[in-house]
C-alpha cells in the first residue's frame, strides 16, 4: 500500500514539474576579446540561444573602455545586429542598455529563430567616436535536461533514504520493545 502511495506520489511530482526551460546549456562565452578598435577597446560576450516562441533568444554584453581612460562617456551606446550565415533570413537588431547604469557594461537581447551560424555586428556610437566589431556565432536549442528528468535522476537516491529511514524506525521499535539485559548494574554492587 506505501509503494503505491510513494509511486503515485512521484508521478504526481514529474507530472506537475514538467516544465521547459528557455537558457543556452552553458554559460556565456566571449566572442571578441579585448579588440582595439578605434578610441574603444571592445570585449563581446554571448549566449547564444535560439527559441521558436518569439522571445529573444541571444543574449550579448558589450565590455567598453576608452583607449585613452577606462571611463566610458555618458552617451556612448552600443547595437547588436544578427544576420543568420546558413540560410537567408532578416537582419535583427537591438540597443543594448547599461547594466545597473554602467555605461563600461552593456547588454542587448535579440531573436534567433533558428540552430545554426549568424554573424554579429556591434556598432558603438558616442562622443569619444564610432566603431564596430564583427563575430561569428552557433546558436543552439536549450540542451539542459528538463525538471522532470532531474527527479527522475534522484528518484533512486529518495527511494534509499525512504527504505533506509525506515529500517531505522524499525529497529528503534524493536529496541524498544526487547526487556534490558537481566542482571543488576555493575556501579550499584559497589
Amino acid at each position: 500500500m506505501t509503494t503505491r502511495i510513494a509511486a503515485t506520489a512521484l508521478a504526481f511530482m514529474l507530472a506537475a514539474t514538467a516544465t521547459t526551460t528557455s537558457a543556452h546549456s552553458g554559460p556565456p562565452f566571449p566572442i571578441v576579446t579585448g579588440q582595439t578598435v578605434g578610441p574603444y577597446v571592445v570585449s563581446v560576450w554571448t549566449d547564444p540561444d535560439t527559441t521558436d516562441d518569439g522571445s529573444p533568444g541571444g543574449q550579448f554584453w558589450i565590455r567598453l573602455h576608452g583607449t585613452t581612460s577606462s571611463r566610458v562617456p555618458e552617451q556612448t551606446r552600443a547595437t547588436v545586429t544578427t544576420k543568420p550565415l546558413d540560410r537567408t533570413g532578416p537582419e535583427r537588431s537591438a540597443s543594448a542598455s547599461p547594466v545597473r547604469g554602467d555605461l563600461s557594461n552593456q547588454f542587448a537581447a535579440v531573436f534567433m529563430d533558428h540552430e545554426g551560424r549568424f554573424a554579429v555586428h556591434v556598432t558603438i556610437q558616442g562622443p569619444l567616436g564610432q566603431a564596430a566589431v564583427d563575430a561569428t556565432v552557433e546558436a543552439s536549442y536549450d540542451l539542459r535536461p528538463s525538471r522532470s528528468l532531474l527527479l527522475l535522476y534522484l528518484a533512486p537516491f529518495i527511494a534509499v533514504g525512504l527504505l533506509w529511514g525506515r529500517l531505522l524506525i524499525r529497529r528503534r521499535r524493536a529496541s524498544r520493545s526487547t526487556p534490558p539485559p537481566s542482571g543488576g548494574d555493575s556501579r550499584r554492587s559497589r
